[in-house]
């Protein structure tokens, strides 16, 4: 017998709009979207009026396994994920040892299929070592190559400061390439200037030290080899206002060949908070001016950035302690990604649409993904019910990560999420789990 739920009385937010429907999921997809439905041995939820949203798509997590599994897992940060309202997450390949061969890689598809309650995708790594192995990498199965965070194991230069082979891989390369942008050489001499008497420095030096010179720099290099071979590029964590100012707001992000995103640190914290908050928001690339905050929210609105992550990037607690140079970069925020994005709502700053819009749409557009993203019939139902009058507040009774800490600790939200749905199935009820139920590996258009 089919497995059929009702949503009754929601207010959908999609694809521009917002407006009051019913919806039928039935077997994982959402078979029917209008006014009223009504159907026999049928669960029904009413929903009161409350808005419904496709779950967000997190493009940038790290969730640590393999290797690192005392700061996070799988399980442990996609039971954070659903609770904040991501209903799919790709995951960087910098984990130990780094994920530089189809071995490594399938054997974290094998983890997240037994483990993961958000549907997923794992990015290969790429370098000078992989490049042939890389390129091998089937695209519509995986979600693209990334040369994020590999260094862990690994001393060879991030693909932005290497030009020649840059030049090489894109000239050779037919699908999507995630890169982090940060130039290394101005990273050191500013290093120099600035971190001498680390040990008493304050953590705001951290922007100018991974400066905006630093991004920009690295940036242009790589829009440069990009637009020379036409390859399908996507530039993570764009931090500054000038990086921004560099890419393109007039073709659909469909249709681009460069895509580029936001993330939560750069779009929620400016340097102004450094003095309360310290290492705890220290990222890198490093949160910057209250300008380039500012300026990075109006150049995603605008279309010159086209989707927002979370770059969610977990570390223990005792990790984040000390002098700012010792202490690690990256923090935890999927289950709090969307609630700081409704605060930007609550604030004026934002609609409810261009939400839904950078961490949804867009993201199933930039990468291609098939039947998500969109609240739409024949669409998998990965969805998610907020309440924007149930305020919330972030403790550490209620912490899912696994790392135990937060950047808005103590912070009192004015949206809950209340339900979440993946693939159909209800995984967060209310702050309740569904254990039983596991995600799906994403899959891709082959042409990208």
């Amino acid at each position: 017998m089919a497995k059929k739920t009702i949503l009754r009385n929601v207010q959908l937010i999609n694809e521009g709009k917002i407006y009051t429907s019913d919806l039928l999921i039935e077997n994982g997809p959402i078979s029917k979207i209008a006014p009223v439905i009504n159907a026999v041995n049928t669960a029904v939820i009413d929903c009161d009026g409350k808005y419904l949203i496709p779950g967000m798509i997190d493009d940038q997590v790290h969730f640590r396994e393999p290797g690192f599994t005392d700061k996070a897992d799988i399980n442990s940060e996609s039971r954070a994920a659903v609770a904040g309202g991501i209903t799919s997450f790709m995951d960087m390949p910098n984990t130990m040892p780094a994920v530089l061969s189809k071995e490594r890689l399938e054997e974290k598809f094998r983890i997240a299929a037994k483990k993961s309650l958000a549907n997923y995708s794992f990015f290969m790594g790429v370098s000078r070592s992989n490049w042939e192995e890389a390129l091998r990498t089937d695209p519509e199965t995986v979600c693209g190559l990334s040369d994020d965070g590999i260094y862990l194991d690994n001393q060879e230069v991030r693909l932005a400061n290497d030009p020649e082979f840059l030049d090489f891989l894109f000239s050779r390369c037919d699908t999507l390439v995630a890169l982090h942008c940060e130039d290394h050489a101005v990273i050191g001499r500013n290093t120099q200037k600035w971190g001498t008497g680390s040990e008493i420095n304050p953590c705001k030096l951290h922007a100018c030290i991974r400066s905006e010179q630093a991004c920009v720099e690295a940036t242009t290099r790589v829009l440069k080899s990009a637009k020379q071979y036409g390859n399908k590029v996507h530039l993570l964590h764009i931090s500054t206002l000038a990086e921004a100012s560099l890419l393109d707001a007039k073709q659909p992000v469909r249709d681009k060949r460069i895509t580029a995103e936001a993330c939560l640190p750069h779009l929620y914290f400016s340097e102004q908070d450094y003095e309360k908050l310290g290492n705890s928001i220290k990222w890198n690339p490093a949160v910057k001016t209250l300008r380039d905050k500012r300026g990075l929210l109006r150049l995603l609105l605008s279309g010159h950035l086209d989707i927002i992550a979370t770059d969610h990037a977990p570390h223990l607690f005792i990790e984040k302690q000390g002098s700012y140079l010792k202490a690690k970069p990256g923090g935890p925020l999927v289950q709090h990604a969307l609630l700081m994005l409704l605060e930007l709502y609550h604030r004026g700053l934002i609609s409810l649409q261009q939400i839904v819009e950078k961490t949804s749409h867009n993201v199933a557009q930039a990468y291609r993904i098939q039947q998500r993203g969109y609240i739409r019939e024949g669409y998998y139902a990965d969805l998610v019910l907020l309440d924007l009058d149930l305020a919330s507040e972030v403790n550490r009774e209620n912490l899912i990560y696994k790392c135990g800490w937060s950047p808005v600790m103590d912070q009192k939200f004015l949206s809950a999420v209340t339900h979440t749905w993946v693939n159909g199935e209800l995984v967060f009820n209310k702050g309740q789990f569904d254990q039983s139920v596991k995600g799906m590996r994403l899959s891709f258009e082959k042409i990208r």
